[in-house]
């Protein structure tokens, strides 16, 4: 979305601005920094992150425009939206070709700039920017150009469905799943959501010591009412960036479900979470095969054993043939090293399956049984503990935020990359 430039730009070598519009969407919950030049521009961003609009975006403010900001993520993932306030034409220009080197693809840029000409828009659209707005701001010109990239017809929902799921019953593929999820939220501060999708048995309520009077069965139940509000009432929180839609893990009704039965929750969350994990359970239906196939990203979680070489073989086949234009699905392996027990190494599991493990976490029955009995996350009972460092290891394999950091000078924005092709 331009705010700009709406006119023939053939026909003008200025940029008229719009008319101002009547209403404007609320943005969905989403991450925004903003590097600011001027005091008078860091107070307009400061007064539209307190707008009822941008009320579930996390704002974060600072100082230095475009060096900063590409000093910042040298070492460290965009948010989903960038801020940035630049003086004169050709330093936007430089500077954004050096951002896009660091940036991860998916980011949403706004440049605030003081150059109001239409070629200088076409370069900028050019390099991938998703609205340029011309300074002196106020606060409704951020609040509209942040909603206004979320609210257009066209505009990609900004959630990412990662979906996690066991080869076989009993090999922790629950638990994997809730402390990729703290990683992703703690360490990569990306506001999630995990799903317990075992409304019978579900442990993430346990997992995370949370015990809400609400959560998805209310919403499975209840289609016609799902929006984002019934949702957002249906979340409890857990920590500042993850929330949880809880099990009701009874046994009073009998869960079956038609494919389509979590569509409409899927699709609201995607309105409003950056991220959202989805713990299913391991069974094999119409919804749970739904929900594999639809999902932005798939871990199976496998024991080293031959039951669950073949159940993993026939998951990876299935959802590699369904989703031919997907990323390819990864797979762990868990409760490696029980002593006594012949197992399957990960090299011949990587031949079975002619693809490698992201992760072999060890067999540790008294960290993982004292966290699963108080409530806690591995990170919580030992964070120096290297298979702490491996659930953050696989939260940002599958969030495409950390690993690919370290190659990130070689490629830009596949945004950036699809303007310059044309």
């Amino acid at each position: 979305m331009i705010s700009y430039a709406r006119q023939n730009p053939e026909d003008q070598s200025e940029v008229t601005p719009p008319p101002v519009e009547d209403h404007i969407a609320p943005a969905p919950r989403v991450s925004v920094q903003a590097f600011c030049e001027t005091v008078e521009t860091a107070a307009a961003v400061q007064s539209a992150g307190e707008d009822r609009r941008l009320g579930k975006a996390h704002l974060k403010i600072q100082m230095g425009g475009m060096a900063a900001a590409i000093e910042a993520y040298r070492t460290a993932p965009t948010p989903n939206v960038i801020i940035l306030e630049t003086e004169g034409r050709s330093d936007i220009l430089a500077g954004l070709d050096q951002l896009a080197t660091v940036c991860d693809s998916g980011t949403r840029v706004v440049v605030i700039g003081r150059v109001n000409d239409v070629s200088l828009y076409r370069e900028l659209v050019r390099r991938g920017v998703s609205d340029y707005v011309i300074a002196p701001v106020n606060t409704l010109d951020v609040v509209r150009s942040i909603c206004g990239l979320f609210s257009a017809p066209e505009a990609k929902a900004v959630g990412r469905v990662i979906a996690i799921v066991g080869a076989k019953g009993g090999v922790g593929a629950s638990t994997v799943a809730h402390n990729i999820a703290w990683a992703i939220a703690r360490d990569l501060t990306l506001d999630s959501v995990v799903a317990d999708l075992d409304l019978a048995f579900g442990t993430a309520g346990l997992d995370y010591n949370q015990d809400p009077p609400q959560g998805i069965a209310d919403a499975v139940f209840s289609p016609d009412r799902v929006d984002t509000a019934f949702v957002d009432r249906l979340l409890s929180k857990c920590t500042d960036h993850l929330s949880l839609l809880a099990a009701p893990a009874t046994l009073e009704r009998v869960y079956d479900f038609g494919a389509d039965a979590f569509d409409s929750i899927f699709d609201t969350l995607r309105m409003t979470m950056p991220c959202i994990v989805l713990d299913v359970p391991h069974q094999w239906s119409g919804w749970t095969k739904r929900a594999l196939v639809g999902a932005d990203d798939i871990l199976i979680v496998a024991a080293p054993d031959l039951a669950n070489l073949r159940n993993t073989k026939n998951i990876f086949d299935l959802l590699k043939a369904s989703r031919p234009n997907d990323r390819t699905p990864l797979y762990c392996l868990n409760q490696v090293g029980v002593p006594k027990r012949p197992e399957i190494n990960s090299s011949e599991f990587a031949k079975a399956i002619e693809s490698q493990p992201i992760a072999a976490i060890p067999f540790d029955p008294q960290m993982f049984g004292s966290a699963a009995n108080n409530g806690q996350m591995i990170a919580e009972i030992s964070a120096s503990h290297r298979t702490t460092e491996m659930f953050l290891q696989m939260a940002q394999r599958l969030t495409g935020r950390g690993e690919t950091k370290k190659s990130r000078g070689s490629f830009l924005s596949p945004l950036i990359e699809k303007l310059r092709a044309k």
